[in-house]
């Protein structure tokens, strides 16, 4: 069979994650309109039809490429750096809504120097205009990659199209993971991704960074019900306020939006509690950052 690993990079907000997701058939990676909504490397498998597939393409979502302010943008970019050392063939996304610029080119340069194959994607072709899509697939055709393909994750146009482009170049190689699987995030990871996809779009813009969710406890009582202690964690006093909301209500949405999602993941209901708490410049602290899983 054919296998192996596809690391999708690409600047922040360029469609990785509904892209990773729409190939795999199922949500293994969280989605919002904010930029750096991915800060792990999250693998999602896609097995080819039947008991006995034929491939298995091991997709690698990997937090957007920018330019780090702080300890956790700099181990990002380290963290995608990475992924490519272990490629078979690389999946490079391009929106089709936004100009080519300096961020993509510079994400070219370094896949230039890759020793895996290249494709590049051109997103979101749901809502961008043919003569966009047209543009940036002619402009990145001066990398002189192995091949060019337009999507829509959304619609799912240009996926099966996007699927035996990678099949075609993945080397001979064993059954990863058993079908069936299509991730290996540990449990309490996929869990607190979930509640802070919730809080994302619910927050005002430089929220989003400050945040993230460590699951504390997780546990299932006799009866079926799974218990779940999570900290919602930001940066300063004044955030916290905000996270909590008027009363208390910004909290309570969040965290019943979470639940349902959590309930159908799992498959049992499910008693959410959540806990606001205040660790000043988290995002800078090296130690800190081991700590909240960012080593």
């Amino acid at each position: 069979m054919r296998s192996g690993f596809v690391p999708v990079v690409g600047r922040p907000n360029v469609g990785k994650s509904t892209l990773v997701n729409a190939m795999v058939g199922s949500k293994v990676a969280i989605t919002s309109s904010r930029p750096q909504t991915t800060r792990n490397a999250i693998r999602g498998i896609v097995n080819g039809p039947g008991e006995d597939p034929e491939y298995q393409i091991v997709l690698v979502d990997t937090p957007g490429l920018h330019k780090p302010r702080n300890e956790l943008g700099t181990r990002l970019n380290s963290l995608v750096y990475g992924t490519l050392a272990e490629a078979d063939v690389v999946v490079f996304l391009v929106d089709a809504t936004q100009p080519i610029g300096p961020g993509d080119r510079l994400i070219a340069e370094r896949l230039g120097e890759a020793e895996a194959e290249v494709l590049v994607v051109v997103s979101k072709l749901d809502i961008g205009r043919r003569g966009q899509v047209v543009e940036q697939l002619t402009k990145a055709g001066e990398w002189d990659f192995a091949s060019y393909v337009p999507v829509s994750a959304v619609d799912g146009s240009g996926v099966p199209e996007l699927v035996a482009e990678l099949v075609s170049r993945l080397p001979e190689g064993p059954v990863y993971y058993p079908p069936g699987i299509t991730t290996d995030q540990p449990e309490d990871l996929v869990i607190g991704e979930m509640v802070r996809e919730k809080f994302l779009d619910r927050l005002r813009e430089e929220l989003p960074h400050s945040l993230v969710v460590v699951v504390e406890d997780l546990e299932q009582r006799e009866d079926g019900l799974i218990d779940i202690a999570a900290d919602v964690i930001v940066e300063r006093k004044s955030q916290k306020g905000i996270v909590i909301g008027k009363g208390g209500s910004l909290l309570k949405e969040a965290g019943t939006a979470a639940r349902h999602d959590l309930e159908a993941l799992l498959g049992n209901r499910v008693n959410l509690r959540l806990q606001v708490k205040v660790e000043p410049d988290w995002q800078r602290k090296p130690q800190l950052l081991d700590r909240l899983g960012f080593d």
